[in-house]
């Protein structure tokens, strides 16, 4: 009987833990059978959208986009003009989509919103956070909006106005540096001098850094600063390169990382350098311009809490990294369209003339800014053109409705300002260099979404004033003075859409004395 009633015993606990194996795996099957549903609707959905139809269900559709930089440009517009005329859908492999947008009613829509930059594998500005941090760029939600907040005094126009003779004094030395070329003859590619130059003046505003950059090149501030930034872009266009771990292991990864460390420590010696100073009053600056980090250890919340180190540092690093490489792309490309369409250098030209003769110098003044409304509308258009940043990403943080597709919360979206500024439903002749287009009686008749060089909505370029200012000053002191041509003998320039729009083979260029 006892070994009737052990066995009765053992046959129901078995039986018990039986039924609840079986419970657990159904669960299971049921939750997994469920995200399968889900994913699945999810896939049927995007793959309704516009987009390419030629896809792989390894890849996606990313196979199909050319290795030749222009090509890639142009694929995307041939999904602009062939496809749809607002948005695509672009998958990154078979269960990443990505919402590609390129029209006013379809990027409102992420602009208008504080939506997050896009974060996590794969993603750009993931990419940035070991060299910038938590810096505006990359920043989301609250740590976002405070650092907006204590950032905007810096840009303020009275903070902006000393900049424009830091701007001057690299343009002096930039001019000297190019003057053999209009003496020989010869053809050089300009962009590394422009480079140089943008650098040394992001040097000086952001941490008065008083080095010869533009002389001195082996500097290794400014050369880790330029590492960086070319590092960076070359990751983003290697696929191997994008795990964090991998990357590490690498040569270039480790350069890349060294260079982060180098950077680091140079700002913070000089953060805590200027935070000693700014505690004696005697000792406030007050014969030197305000610069980046002044404005930042001055900065208070509402509560009187100032900014960490660590919160500065990531500021001015991303200073660095947007300020220069942004604006020696739209001064490059600028000179560019003067060089390719010589009737509007001419206009431009007469326009410096008649505000610089009879002057003892040459340099632009803050108060002259104004009085370049042909410089300003040529400018407009070689960005439409040409913008310095083609494309932004965001990540959506709920459920949005784009152009009557109700996209779901968490889809990563690419504003593609590149195809925005030449869509054929928003601009007429599209692809003409016409300054006129920009002037008020034609630009008010379209929307304001239609043309988006810095980004729009709340988080626009907040230092968009500080980059057209000085691709003004040094535009202006090179027309001046030479006269730009195209070289024959070259192909043009091909366009290279990274963080910021390169040409693949560099910007070549000659230039004239204009008293010849």
């Amino acid at each position: 009987m006892m070994f009737e009633f052990g066995f009765n015993q053992q046959y129901s606990s078995g039986k018990t833990w039986a039924f609840f194996y079986l419970a657990v795996t159904t669960v299971i099957v049921i939750v997994v059978l469920h995200r399968l549903f889900k994913a699945f609707k999810k896939f049927q959905y995007f793959r309704s959208l516009p987009q390419d139809k030629n896809f792989s269900f390894l890849l996606g559709n990313i196979q199909n986009i050319p290795k030749d930089p222009e090509a890639r440009i142009n694929y995307g517009r041939s999904k602009m003009d062939n496809i749809d005329p607002k948005l695509n859908c672009m998958w990154m492999g078979p269960f990443d989509p990505v919402i590609v947008v390129y029209h006013p009613d379809t990027i409102k829509a992420i602009l208008k919103s504080s939506a997050p930059k896009s974060r996590g594998f794969a993603r750009i500005y993931e990419m940035l956070l070991p060299w910038i941090g938590e810096g505006l760029i990359v920043s989301n939600g609250n740590v976002w909006q405070r650092s907006r907040r204590l950032l905007t005094p810096a840009f303020h126009f009275d903070i902006l106005k000393p900049y424009i003779e830091i701007d001057n004094k690299a343009a002096d030395k930039l001019l000297k540096k190019l003057e053999p070329f209009a003496t020989s003859g010869e053809a050089l590619d300009i962009y590394p001098l422009l480079t140089l130059c943008t650098l040394e003046v992001i040097l000086k505003c952001a941490l008065s850094y008083d080095v010869d950059i533009q002389a001195k090149s082996h500097d290794p501030y400014a050369q880790s600063t330029r590492q960086l930034t070319e590092i960076f872009t070359i990751r983003t266009r290697t696929p191997w390169y994008w795990p964090t771990f991998i990357f590490k292991r690498t040569e270039v990864g480790q350069t890349f990382f060294q260079c982060c460390d180098f950077v680091h420590n140079m700002a913070d010696e000089i953060i805590q350098k200027r935070k000693k100073e700014l505690e004696k009053e005697e000792n406030k600056p007050q014969k030197r311009h305000l610069d980046f980090i002044d404005i930042l250890l001055m900065a208070r919340d509402e509560d009187g809490k100032a900014m960490t180190t660590q919160e500065i540092r990531s500021e001015v690093d991303t200073f660095m990294f947007a300020g220069h490489d942004t604006t020696a792309s739209g001064t490059m490309w600028f000179l560019y369209c003067l060089a390719k369409n010589p009737e509007y250098q001419i206009k431009v030209q007469e326009e410096v003339d008649a505000l610089l003769d009879g002057r003892d110098s040459d340099h632009i003044l803050w108060s002259d800014l104004p009085e370049l409304p042909t410089l300003a509308l040529c400018l407009k258009e070689s960005m439409r053109l040409y913008p310095p940043v083609p494309f932004i990403q965001r990540e959506l943080t709920e459920e949005t409705v784009i152009d009557g597709h109700t996209i779901p919360k968490g889809t990563l979206a690419s504003v593609s300002i590149i195809h925005l500024h030449v869509n054929p439903t928003v601009w007429e002749d599209r692809d003409v260099f016409r300054p006129e287009r920009f002037k008020w009686e034609e630009a008010k008749k379209r929307d304001t979404f239609s043309y988006v060089p810095f980004s729009a909505g709340p988080r626009n370029c907040i230092g968009q004033h500080f980059a057209v200012d000085e691709i003004k000053v040094l535009t202006s002191r090179i027309l001046r003075k030479f006269t730009l041509e195209l070289v024959p003998e070259r192909p043009p320039p091909v366009r290279f859409a990274q963080a910021t729009l390169q040409s693949h083979n560099g910007m070549w260029l000659k230039l004239k004395h204009r008293t010849e």
